[in-house]
């Protein structure tokens, strides 16, 4: 038997004045997503941003269903949104945002769906994708998904 580690690597930044501006445009647009989520049920708001490799934003929110699972995550609906009008075009950075219950921002965790529909995406695309947590004190950033979903499912798994 051999014991293994997997380290995830992330850089942590003070709040979103010490970005740069592309990536505080990221988080706004994240942010303003989140405002128009639809969650009735949960009461959290969550908003994605991508940026495409030409520069485009695209935004998607989350859309609860009392019929649960027939909802949708902000990162999938953006993500899906991004594939179906730009099927040609690599996502090249995702921000995303967490309004909870109060209205207040919260840290943002993608779920595990999220994570895997982001790593097909990042594969279609050819490099690792520019990943964007936003939080109330700090923002994180990852690169490539491998940082969100470590041992993840691949075409290679089939």
């Amino acid at each position: 038997m051999k014991e293994r580690s997997i380290q995830i690597n992330y850089i942590e930044y003070q709040g979103l004045s010490t970005l740069s501006p592309s990536d505080q445009e990221l988080i706004l647009r994240a942010r303003e997503a989140a405002q128009g989520g639809y969650a009735p049920y949960s009461g959290y708001r969550v908003g994605a941003a991508v940026c495409l490799d030409h520069g485009e934003v695209l935004t998607g929110n989350n859309q609860e269903n009392a019929a649960y699972p027939s909802g949708m995550c902000s990162e999938r609906t953006a993500l899906y949104y991004a594939a179906s009008q730009h099927p040609d075009k690599a996502v090249v950075a995702m921000a995303v945002s967490v309004l909870d219950r109060q209205g207040q921002l919260a840290m943002a965790k993608p779920c595990g769906a999220c994570r895997q529909v982001l790593a097909e995406s990042e594969d279609r695309g050819g490099h690792p994708v520019r990943i964007l947590l936003d939080g109330p004190d700090t923002i994180l950033l990852l690169t490539g998904v491998d940082s969100l979903l470590p041992l993840r499912f691949t075409r290679d798994d089939l």
